[in-house]
């Protein structure tokens, strides 16, 4: 198997590539602590102007890896609880992509689920194309979108969260378009041509005028904090543990409704 992430840089640009394309991009633990490094590594970098995020496979990412997440709940807890551990790092890395200075693109194709669908709402432009497919199943299967919260609330505002959240919802992107999720969407062969525009908007800009801009933005919101992502991954370990849970994924792996899905 290769590296879960691809990067490269073009004029100015940092693309970063989810390499997954047998799981659909899900994010495993050693996909986030590259993601992680190679976002530092674009901002100690003065060549690079601003980053786009996009996966492999025709698919942006399916969320967080099952086999990571199984392998958690099955380790010993000690001092520490292995399942908010790896929940609360996905929250550092969300958290970081939401706060760089560098200005961030994400291109949005086929699955969007889970962890994906709230990567989503951190960057700053979201181009979807008509094949992309927004999903919070976290619900619907015995869990909490303990991480996602607070972007989905971000970006979408506390109304539009809390319905997305509590019908576990599925979105194409013309919906996303309508709720504010994605700022623009097109046909997946016009994509290509949307980024390049996108990116000569961005690049037309003064880099330490937009990082100044980037920051003083993030301390008027005065958003996500360490400690809420410790106290949501407590959240999320809890609800992972549970009866609910357990049947969730049962169900989610025999591909049947779980037990209190209405018929």
């Amino acid at each position: 198997m290769g590296a879960p992430i691809r990067t490269a840089i073009e004029g100015g640009v940092l693309t970063v590539t989810l390499a997954r394309p047998e799981v659909r991009n899900a994010m495993s633990r050693a996909m986030v602590g590259e993601l992680l490094d190679a976002l530092r590594a674009a901002e100690a970098n003065d060549r690079v102007r601003a980053i786009v995020l996009r996966g492999e496979g025709g698919h942006f990412c399916a969320g967080g890896d099952i086999k990571d997440m199984a392998k958690a709940r099955m380790a010993p807890s000690g001092d520490t609880d292995p399942v908010a551990e790896l929940n609360a790092l996905f929250g550092r890395i969300a958290l970081a992509w939401a706060r760089t200075p560098l200005p961030t693109v994400a291109i949005l194709e086929g699955a969007v689920m889970g962890g994906g669908f709230g990567v989503a709402c951190t960057v700053d432009v979201a181009i979807a194309t008509t094949t992309a497919d927004f999903r919070l199943p976290e619900t619907s299967l015995g869990v909490v979108p303990a991480q996602i919260a607070p972007f989905l609330i971000e970006r979408l505002g506390y109304s539009q969260a809390k319905r997305l959240a509590v019908t576990g919802a599925r979105l194409d992107a013309e919906a996303a378009l309508g709720v504010g999720l994605v700022h623009q969407v097109c046909a997946p062969e016009e994509v290509d041509d949307a980024l390049r525009e996108t990116l000569r908007q961005i690049l037309r800009c003064a880099p330490k005028a937009t990082a100044a801009t980037k920051r003083l933005l993030g301390s008027l919101y005065q958003g996500v904090t360490e400690a809420q992502i410790d106290h949501a991954a407590r959240v999320f370990s809890e609800a992972a543990r549970g009866d609910e849970a357990a049947e969730g994924m049962q169900a989610f792996m025999a591909k049947r409704p779980p037990a209190w899905a209405s018929k």
